[in-house]
């Protein structure tokens, strides 16, 4: 059973930048994709950001441009900067690693953009 760990989030000024972490519990980024999703209040939750096993990234349109996903593979984490943030990126942020029919979800991460 893998586990992932998110940190990093808090409330941060329309403008402002912040960094979320996600800590596997084991080695898996060689096989598995890690992604990012949010859910804000009210909506259903979406992709973000993905990385795949071979270092390819993808990221939802709302975000190109300002999100970086990234990894460390000798710390098992996966990132996500987050740069010119929007009020419209609150959310709690949550971290997926995926492959095959296996699925595992952190517990998320509160991220709230607001003055």
């Amino acid at each position: 059973q893998v586990q992932l760990v998110e940190s990093g989030g808090g409330l941060v000024q329309p403008g402002g930048s912040l960094r979320l972490s996600c800590a596997a519990s084991e080695s898996i980024f060689d096989i598995y994709a890690m992604a990012w999703h949010r859910q804000a209040p009210g909506k259903q939750r979406e992709l973000v950001a993905v990385i795949t096993s071979g270092g390819s990234t993808n990221y939802a349109e709302s975000v190109k441009g300002r999100f970086t996903i990234s990894r460390d593979n000798a710390k098992n984490t996966v990132y996500l900067q987050m740069n010119s943030l929007k009020p419209e990126d609150t959310a709690v942020y949550y971290c997926n690693a995926g492959w095959a029919l296996h699925s595992y979800w952190g517990q998320g991460t509160q991220v709230t953009v607001s003055s």
